[in-house]
């Protein structure tokens, strides 16, 4: 890597005054712990985000990790980690801080982060550093004497909140009655339910009972063809704007993916409406991504002549239409590696990815399209000192924030796990 600042050490440049630019709150600056024991998602959370009340918090961070200097934490990390061994593995998602993915064994998007839990048998203990939903997958997917640790239990997502699995299940009944249950005359029953992997185990479980699926940013599209195969019409849910993004360039008219809003009878739709639909998007989004515009893309445009815009399918509509390419974090990922020429990429997608590109590949010009720093700000609540904590704790034979799936929900929901695991990404 060069020696460009991490996400951090900007966010706490800029509010120190020491440094051109703005980020979207200055208590990023701060230590996590500082919010733990107040409801909500952390600073730089959209307003717009609703916490659920029985949302999980996390308890104080101890002292002795609170006030631990940055390098003290990476030492007391790395020593955990030796003492530790193939006992533990860590898995971190590409939108962690820098100073979290540092340690981690494997680093990936969720898609890939699935497929690791499964793939270290050998590991007492998986470590995600990464959301709760995440948490929750690796929990179902790794063995029954595993344990799996989310450092922090305040790193939830919103994106997920906004589906709960009583309105997804009063939406499923509305559907129900409106459609009947019985297939048409190629066996395709009326409606399939597919999940986001950004929801809760619930829905996931929700979608195994059902005949439905579970889906990631890099296989959208082949589970999409996988339901299309088994039912007539498809329930998306949380992120509309995956879905819209995805069935539209499948062939899917806008015009025949309504949008269901929770609590509204029919989903505030007409029943003539839902009978001519092909995808019923549920009203839910990615903060972070709702943050890019048209109007981003075209300053980028116009400042550098023949700039490279690739954003993530969580964007608007009109972002996608307006870029030259979408794809998952990995797609990104994998875009930037195999530009052979020097090159000027314009990224709609979380800061701490698109700066990690930076860094990783200097000869390229690559920026986030949104000028704000503004990272995920439940991701950014994995710290080094809470990962140290329940590292330390391991090695003390104490496990902490241990995340687990009664087998009642676990059963189905693996059941959805293994159809996306086996959708392989077009």
């Amino acid at each position: 890597m060069t020696n460009l600042a991490s996400v951090n050490e900007r966010i706490q440049l800029i509010v120190k005054g020491a440094s051109a630019g703005s980020t979207c709150s200055p208590s990023l600056a701060d230590g996590p712990w500082g919010f733990d024991t107040t409801p909500g998602y952390g600073p730089g959370a959209s307003n717009e985000d609703h916490i659920p009340s029985d949302a999980p918090r996390q308890g104080q961070l101890p002292q002795e990790y609170r006030e631990a200097s940055d390098a003290e934490l990476h030492e007391r990390i790395r020593a955990a980690k030796a003492t530790l061994g193939d006992r533990v593995v860590i898995l971190g998602h590409f939108y962690q801080r820098d100073e979290i993915v540092q340690h981690a064994d494997y680093l990936g998007d969720s898609f890939q982060l699935a497929n690791a839990a499964k793939a270290h048998p050998e590991a007492e203990a998986i470590v995600f550093c990464g959301v709760h939903f995440m948490a929750e997958t690796a929990d179902i997917l790794s063995g029954e004497d595993q344990k799996v640790i989310l450092p922090n239990l305040a790193a939830g997502c919103s994106m997920a909140d906004m589906a709960d699995a009583d309105s997804v299940e009063e939406c499923w009944r509305q559907l129900t009655e409106l459609y009947g249950t019985e297939p048409d005359e190629h066996g395709r029953v009326p409606v399939i339910p597919v999940t986001y992997m950004n929801s809760s185990a619930a829905l996931k479980a929700f979608c195994g009972r059902n005949g439905g699926i579970v889906c990631t940013s890099s296989n959208a599209e082949t589970v999409l063809r996988w339901a299309f195969e088994r039912g007539q019409r498809v329930l998306f849910f949380p992120d509309q704007h995956l879905g819209r993004n995805t069935a539209k360039a499948m062939g899917v008219p806008v015009e025949q993916m309504p949008l269901w809003w929770g609590r509204k009878p029919l989903g505030g739709n007409t029943a003539d409406a839902l009978h001519d639909a092909k995808v019923i998007l549920w009203n839910g989004f990615c903060s972070v991504h709702k943050r890019f515009t048209v109007g981003q893309i075209e300053k980028a445009r116009a400042e550098f002549p023949g700039v490279r815009v690739i954003v993530h399918p969580e964007s608007p509509m009109e972002v996608v239409d307006a870029s030259d390419e979408y794809g998952s974090t990995d797609y990104i990922r994998k875009a930037v590696e195999a530009a052979t020429e020097p090159s000027t990429f314009a990224i709609g997608t979380e800061i701490n990815m698109v700066q990690r590109l930076a860094a990783q590949h200097p000869k390229h010009n690559i920026f986030c399209l949104d000028p704000v720093v503004c990272p995920c700000s439940t991701m950014y609540r994995i710290h080094p000192g809470y990962l140290a904590w329940v590292l330390e704790r391991l090695v003390a034979g104490e496990v902490v924030n241990q995340i687990t799936v009664d087998e009642s929900v676990a059963t189905n929901a693996r059941v959805a796990l293994e159809r996306m695991l086996a959708a392989k990404p077009l």
